[in-house]
């Protein structure tokens, strides 16, 4: 597996991670606190949140595919990407699991 493969996923899962805190502030602002500019603010984030968790879907997915996680480990992460601060810490424990798999790889010569 490549390094790259790891590095779209660790990205998306912080900007997923991202959005998703963002979207639960807005959301907290909008209908308990009653600020008026949230609205348009829960909008956008949850515009753009919805769109990014789809690519972090196809990133995650092909992480585990070429990681060849059972289907279980696969759907936790998934479904990460929609629980406020779960993407930082499945991120973080999938990073430590798959850096040696890339380890590993880069030491053994390429089987042609």
């Amino acid at each position: 597996m490549k390094k790259s493969v790891l590095t779209r996923y660790r990205a998306m899962a912080y900007v997923t991670g991202v959005l998703l805190v963002l979207l639960t502030i807005g959301v907290i602002a909008k209908y308990l606190l009653g600020i008026d500019g949230a609205a348009d603010f829960t909008k956008i984030v949850g515009i753009a949140h919805g769109w990014l968790y789809v690519l972090y879907l196809v990133v995650a997915f092909d992480l585990g595919s070429k990681a060849k996680w059972p289907v279980g480990k696969q759907l936790w992460v998934l479904i990460a990407g929609t629980i406020p601060t779960a993407a930082f810490v499945v991120e973080r424990k999938i990073a430590r699991e798959v850096e040696p798999l890339i380890a590993d790889e880069a030491a053994d010569p390429v089987n042609a």
